[in-house]
């Protein structure tokens, strides 16, 4: 029988993948044919449809009694995208951030994990709670707009103009209406699938739903924003992979946990375990991006690998706390005593150092420009 459930975890995981370059496909060549700018589908219609499956997955897993695989997804899928994927991503390529994202999209994101947290606090994800998450997410997608329009107004080079990262070529009308239907269809029964299967393994094993959505189905569930990640790092396009994840993340948080809030009327219960430990990580994980506001606007290499290795030590983590191993308490001590501060440490050197490095790069350009203008026609 665990044969068969593992058979449907990956049957949905692929028909999950396959919906959502679907629906991408299609909703963006529809949202390019009726004169939609390439910064409204990037910032909506991408960031929309790569949460997809987190909202099929979700969506299915109220319906079917399981509120904490539900919300273990999208908590889950929040960390999985900004340690793992934006790792794996910064490892590959360091990752060049726009100045909006950083000034605008990353403290939107912030807050918006911020609320989350705070919402939670009583248990329960209510009805109002909902709306305001919802609220959050419309409000970020509104001002978004209006900035890209100013700025293309105000002939800022390059805004609303950079290319989305489609998979292959624009497709015909009809075939875009078809690909958009088929990927919700798709979305829906791998989203099926998916939970029946991981709802299975975990009773078997003995490991809880919040388990396992915050690990084999938040990573299932982020294929889609790993994959446009990897196509925008392969066309040049860096900052591209950062703006798709916070897009995500903040779509994840306010449509994919405060729509299902509004609908199912009695709320998203939020288990104890999720608010001592998941949810404050989450809200870490968020607050960790926005240094890069203080050094050059980007995710270096070494900053990747410390992602991906949290995201590690986090898994391991659960795991051993869910399955009451005896080297948890070993694990745990090690980190909180020796490798934690020592992150700390390695985070404020290094930030400090690159603060720097940047200062000292704008003082030596302002010299320079003083210098040029203090010198004579004649020299």
């Amino acid at each position: 029988m665990l044969f068969l459930d593992i058979a449907l975890v990956i049957g949905g995981l692929v028909l999950l993948v396959a919906g959502g370059e679907a629906l991408v496909r299609g909703a963006s060549t529809l949202a390019q044919r009726v004169g939609i700018s390439p910064l409204v589908v990037g910032l909506v219609v991408v960031s929309a449809a790569t949460s997809a499956p987190e909202l099929a997955v979700t969506v299915g897993a109220v319906l079917r009694g399981e509120p904490d695989l539900a919300l273990g997804n999208v908590v889950g899928s929040n960390i999985v995208n900004i340690l793992l994927i934006l790792g794996i991503s910064a490892l590959v390529l360091p990752l060049l951030i726009k100045r909006q994202i950083v000034r605008f999209d990353l403290p939107v994101m912030v807050g918006m994990s911020v609320l989350l947290v705070v919402v939670s606090l009583d248990g329960q994800i209510g009805l109002l709670d909902g709306v305001l998450l919802l609220a959050g997410l419309v409000l970020h997608a509104v001002m978004s707009i209006l900035i890209g329009r100013r700025e293309v107004a105000a002939g800022v080079e390059g805004a609303g103009t950079a290319p989305i990262p489609l998979p292959g070529k624009p497709v015909p009308l009809w075939l875009a209406l078809v690909l958009l239907v088929a990927g919700i269809g798709l979305l829906v029964l791998g989203a099926q699938l998916l939970v029946d299967g991981a709802v299975s393994i975990a009773t078997g094993l003995g490991v809880s739903s919040l388990v396992v959505g915050l690990t084999v189905v938040a990573i299932g569930t982020s294929l889609p924003e790993l994959a446009t990640s990897i196509i925008a790092v392969r066309r040049g396009e860096r900052d591209m992979a950062v703006g798709n994840i916070v897009g995500s993340n903040i779509f994840n948080i306010g449509m994919v946990l405060g729509l299902p809030a509004i609908i199912f009327g009695q709320g998203i219960p939020v288990p104890s375990a999720a608010i001592a430990l998941d949810l404050p990580l989450m809200l870490a994980a968020a607050v960790a991006l926005l240094p890069i506001a203080f050094t050059g606007f980007v995710i270096a290499r070494w900053e990747g690998a410390l992602f991906v290795g949290l995201y590690v030590a986090y898994t391991v983590y659960l795991i051993l706390a869910s399955t009451q191993h005896s080297a948890l308490e070993g694990f745990t001590d090690v980190m909180l005593w020796f490798v934690l501060p020592l992150i700390g440490l390695t985070l404020v050197v290094f930030t400090s150092f690159e603060v720097g490095v940047h200062r000292g790069r704008r003082l030596a350009e302002k010299q320079t420009a003083d210098d040029a203008s203090n010198a004579s026609p004649g020299e």
